[in-house]
């Protein structure tokens, strides 16, 4: 598994907040750096994956872990 550099929990917020709050974070991560994003939201499955190829980020993982989504984002762009 790719080591995140930094860990955003975003349970309980709903659409546009979890996509929001990622691409904040990753403005402030180097190039080619990991984000791991926790999501409950049911849109952030169609929306995480559109956000990414948006704006040329690469979505490693996306899996369900303990009753909400974890999504794996390399910063591109």
């Amino acid at each position: 598994m790719t080591e995140p550099a930094f860990t955003l929990d975003a349970v309980g917020l709903l659409c546009p907040l979890p996509v929001l709050k990622a691409r904040k974070h990753l403005l402030s991560l180097p190039h080619g750096a990991v984000l791991e994003l926790l999501a409950s939201d049911p849109a952030a499955v169609v929306d995480v994956p559109h956000f990414c190829a948006e704006a040329g980020h690469m979505l490693i993982e996306q899996r369900e872990v303990d009753g909400h989504q974890s999504y794996l984002i390399r910063k591109g762009g």
